[in-house]
């Protein structure tokens, strides 16, 4: 990296440094509410997006041309590399993803074979153009944490209480410990190959997590997370480890090898650091939904955040989870430029 990027007030934050500002960055800020984004996909499926390197570039660069933000985010989804491989799946619009015959037996596991780089190529090709591309800025590569994959693979696609997911957990451990060591280790070697082409930052998403009690989370996901996190330990990258839910798992979360830790909007920033303890930088983590009230009020919540993110070691605004279709593109402008020139009142 070059000292320019080094020196970028994401990497000085998530390596617990204290930038001139307070760097922001939006999860899924890759298209989602952007009016160039709807255009460019339009007419083409979300999984053909993923693997044409054009659009990637394209999408992964709208944001911050637009909201100005202080790192970019890799256009993908957490099952692409799962596609890559060969397992039969897709993305429906308005479901998520559909998995055509989930895995719920040992024999299935066969077909979770190494992502090899020659299956993501079209993928890694768009990390190197967009490093040339965004300079100074920093792109953040991206997984899937194993349990959240596992329960799209086990459950057929989305669920709300994950029953299918926890059944074959409780039911047989050593398939399911099978089963995730494998996804473990296909994340691990997609996170691997996007920091070699270029990625200067990576996050693992792990969406479902919070289904989980904290002893199961320790048990049955936390191991594989770590090994995922441990695949680009030796890259000396950063490492963010995000969750929606999680205010009881913060503390595993950050000891299964996170240098950062994502915190939805559910906890103050204070006391996620607090539970996370010393050594670790977090992230976030302003409600979505504030995006939609008046301005004056979304202002007024991201300066508590910047003011409770003061608490830890260092701390990346962001907002608690994902941004959606319907926020209004030009509220997120002014909240970056609202963080970035943010000043403490006197008094």
């Amino acid at each position: 990296m070059t000292a320019t990027l080094t020196d970028s007030p994401f990497l000085q934050a998530a390596r617990r440094d204290r930038p001139a500002h307070t760097p922001v960055w939006f999860m899924r800020q890759a298209g989602r509410a952007l009016p160039e984004y709807l255009a460019i996909r339009e007419g083409v499926p979300m999984l053909e997006s993923c693997f044409r390197t054009d659009m990637v570039v394209e999408i992964t660069m709208q944001p911050v041309r637009r909201y100005g933000v202080d790192a970019a985010v890799f256009f993908s989804d957490i099952v692409v590399p799962l596609k890559a491989i060969g397992v039969d799946l897709d993305i429906v619009p308005g479901t998520g993803p559909v998995v055509a015959e989930p895995i719920r037996t040992l024999a299935q596991l066969d077909q979770l074979r190494d992502l090899e780089p020659d299956d993501v190529t079209p993928i890694t090709d768009a990390v190197t153009a967009l490093v040339g591309e965004l300079g100074a800025t920093p792109l953040i590569g991206f997984a899937g944490a194993p349990f959240t994959l596992a329960s799209y693979l086990v459950e057929g696609g989305p669920s709300r209480d994950h029953r299918l997911t926890k059944q074959l957990m409780y039911s047989d451990p050593d398939l399911w410990h099978a089963l995730l060591g494998r996804i473990a280790a296909i994340a691990g070697q997609f996170l691997r190959l996007q920091v070699q082409a270029g990625a200067s930052a990576v996050q693992v998403f792990d969406s479902w997590a919070g289904a989980l009690s904290l002893a199961d989370y320790e048990t049955y996901a936390k191991p594989h997370s770590a090994a995922v996190l441990a695949s680009v330990a030796d890259l000396d990258v950063p490492r963010i480890h995000f969750g929606v839910g999680t205010g009881e798992l913060l503390h595993a979360m950050g000891d299964a090898g996170a240098d950062v830790v994502g915190v939805d909007w559910r906890v103050p920033l204070d006391e996620a650091a607090r539970r996370i303890g010393p050594g670790k930088a977090v992230q976030g983590n302003l409600d979505p939904a504030a995006v939609f009230a008046p301005t004056e009020f979304l202002h007024a919540r991201a300066a508590e955040v910047i003011e409770a993110g003061r608490a830890a070691e260092g701390h990346i605004f962001n907002l608690g989870h994902g941004v959606t279709p319907a926020m209004d593109p030009d509220a997120l402008t002014r909240l970056v430029e609202f963080v970035h020139g943010y000043e403490p009142v006197a008094g």
